[in-house]
This record gives C-alpha cells, structure tokens and sequence, in this order.
C-alpha cells in the first residue's frame, strides 16, 4: 500500500526530516509533501502581483497564493499531519485541520501535551494525537501494513 502525505504546520524545526528518515527506515511506501517552509518565500509569495498598500493586503495576497498549493496538496493527500509548535501560534495549521475535517480527509495531529487545551477541538476530530515524530512513523507502519 502507498500512502501520499501532507505535512501541515510549524516550520520552526525538523519534525519534517524526521518523520520522512523514520518513514524511510521503516521501508514505508510514503511520499510525503509539504507547503513552502522558507518563511520569507512564503510570505512573499503574492509580492508578484503588485505592490501592496498595507501589510495585510501583502499578507491576503500571499495567503492566496499559497492556499493554491495547499488545498491542492491537501486534497492530493491520503493524510494530513498537522505539527503544532510551542513558540508560534500556527494558525494555518488549525486552519488546515479544520480544512480536512470539512473534506472528511484523515489527519493527525503532532504536539506536546501543554497545548492539549487550546487544540481540544482540533485534536477531536483528529484520528490521533501524536506527541512524538516517532508514533506518527509508528501510525504510518501501521496503516500501510
């Protein structure tokens, strides 16, 4: 069985590389993808379309452009792994859980045990919680073997 994975959420660290080392290892059948992890790129992604006149239009225009690659990968995805960080608010990654449980897309959801409380309906519809890179592999193995 092959599995298409999205990887949703903070890009502050390398949970992605460790999910995808793990998965290799395991000699799992995944291939993973993943929205634009070079803050400055992603933040600038609408910059093409002209000049801005505030901060929030810069921001609606690049938010745009990048939802185009997200919804695609997103709805390309067998499953979603939404990584909620401790230092920023990943808003985009409640979004994209949010996203999938409108489509009825399975996802996961990756985070410590101290933000249990604002993701409690996140977590919800989630089909687990991973606190681990390590169970999410292990979820992985699981559902494809």
């Amino acid at each position: 069985m092959s599995f298409t994975v999205y990887l949703s959420g903070e890009i502050h660290t390398d949970w992605r590389d460790e999910i995808q080392r793990g998965a290799e290892a395991a000699g799992l059948d995944v291939v993973f993808t993943a929205p634009v992890t070079d803050h400055p790129a992603s933040d600038a992604a609408g910059d093409h379309l002209g000049e801005a006149e505030s901060q929030f239009w810069r921001d609606h225009q690049s938010a745009k452009v990048n939802a185009i690659r997200t919804r695609t990968l997103v709805e390309q995805s067998d499953l979603v792994v939404v990584r909620f960080g401790d230092k920023y608010k990943q808003w985009n990654a409640a979004f994209d859980a949010g996203y999938c449980a409108a489509l009825g897309k399975p996802y996961v959801t990756l985070h410590d045990a101290g933000i249990v409380h604002p993701l409690k309906e996140v977590d919800a519809e989630a089909q687990a919680w991973c606190t681990t890179t390590d169970q999410v592999v292990e979820t992985l193995r699981y559902v494809l073997r």
